[in-house]
């Protein structure tokens, strides 16, 4: 199953900007090699701001969300990550149902 996660973070007055780039650091150490090993599609760093976004390949949902507790950020610092989940149908798939469902008609 394909999902869109949207992660915003943030971080409280107590944590420099360092400490920030130290968890992030290792969190982009273990993105990218989720991104070797096919799990993660593809990912994107929003431009000025602490936003990431990722395309995720996971057989189940219990399978995602055992993935998000185990990410170093969440492990860190996940009091102030916020991540929106969406789950995706590819599009040929979808144009394949309409092509279907007008036949229907």
């Amino acid at each position: 199953m394909l999902y869109k996660l949207d992660f915003t973070v943030e971080y409280d007055t107590s944590m420099q900007q360092q400490g920030l780039l130290g968890v992030w650091a290792e969190e982009a150490e273990a993105a990218l090699g989720a991104k070797s090993a096919g799990v993660v599609v593809d990912l994107w760093k929003v431009v000025g701001e602490r936003k990431v976004l990722a395309i995720v390949d996971v057989e189940t949902p219990d399978d995602l969300d055992r993935i998000l507790f185990d990410l170093p950020i969440m492990q860190k610092m996940g009091h102030f990550v916020q991540v929106d989940v969406k789950s995706l149908r590819r599009y040929e798939d979808f144009a394949a149902d309409v092509k279907e469902r007008l036949g229907r008609v």
